[in-house]
């Protein structure tokens, strides 16, 4: 599972139970994530979450970063069981939006920032999976 974690909305992604391709789950409020991941995960089988780390070009930690360490942290602590990952976001809003031109989406539908941040999530999946 990877998450990419914003101060108003989380966008959240999965994998096939074979690792093979990252897919879009949902896109929840920032506030309602954990109370989200605590149902999922008692549903579904999670070995590892990777969240998002938001970087500036020069590898220092971007402003968002002080939004994001305390999430890490709590999550940690609501799931002791469950690996937890970071993984460099960089540009993944950027290619995510160019996924979504690239895709065919109207102008209206691009302007979903919930379905931005779904197919962040999906990107930082994606290249966790390709990277391990």
């Amino acid at each position: 599972m990877a998450i990419d974690y914003g101060s108003k909305r989380v966008g959240i992604a999965v994998t096939d139970p074979l690792k093979i391709i990252a897919t879009g789950l949902t896109t929840v409020h920032s506030k309602d994530v954990i109370e989200f991941l605590k149902t999922y995960i008692s549903k579904e089988e999670v070995e590892c979450i990777i969240v998002g780390e938001p970087k500036r070009m020069n590898n220092e930690p971007s402003d968002s970063a002080r939004f994001i360490e305390p999430f890490v942290i709590h999550l940690k602590r609501t799931f002791p069981e469950i690996k937890i990952e970071r993984m460099d976001e960089r540009f993944t809003s950027k290619m995510a939006f160019q996924t979504m031109i690239d895709s065919g989406l109207k102008k209206k539908a691009r302007q979903n920032k919930e379905l931005v941040d779904e197919i962040s999530a999906t990107i930082i999946l994606q290249s966790y999976m390709n990277k391990i």
